[in-house]
């Protein structure tokens, strides 16, 4: 069986070195949260999904599938599973019964603290051989990078 957490670059992606390089590691980053959210009882996303109720509760579930930035799915699968594992409430809000509202729980609530510990954690793992000058140009590489691809396709403003 072929390793498949080689760095080594495939010949098919010589010209592709950048876009490989961003998917071992974003395959890397996810396995090993993963694996951290396992041990909090959660699947990769749904903490993206609290995170965003312990900064403001009472979301709608519009609200939070754009700020997560994840698909409809996704979204609602986790608010699903998350309820019935007595994370968070959703009800019809008062003004459109069509709206879902999402609530934390105290259990929910709880995980705040756990889910900081979790992410601060990664990020030692993950900048451990980096310097503080290193994070900042890759964290605002990464964020160039991530603009240039969600705006690939988005019709450009004309001028």
């Amino acid at each position: 069986m072929p390793d498949t957490t080689s760095s080594e670059l495939p010949d098919a992606a010589r010209d592709g070195r950048l876009s490989y390089a961003i998917f071992q590691l974003a395959r890397a980053h996810r396995g090993h949260a993963a694996a951290m959210l396992r041990a909090l009882n959660l699947h990769p996303g749904q903490e993206l999904l609290l995170m965003q109720l312990f900064d403001r509760d009472g979301r709608t579930q519009a609200e939070l599938l754009e700020r997560a930035g994840l698909d409809h799915s996704t979204v609602s699968k986790s608010l699903r599973r998350m309820q019935e594992a007595g994370l968070l409430t959703r009800e019809p809000a008062p003004h459109d019964r069509r709206v879902m509202v999402v609530h934390l729980t105290d259990a929910g609530r709880a995980l705040r603290e756990p889910i900081a510990d979790m992410w601060r954690t990664l990020e030692q793992i993950s900048v451990r051989d980096l310097t503080p000058d290193q994070i900042e140009m890759f964290t605002a590489c990464a964020r160039t990078v991530e603009k240039s691809v969600r705006d690939h396709g988005r019709p450009a403003s004309g001028g």
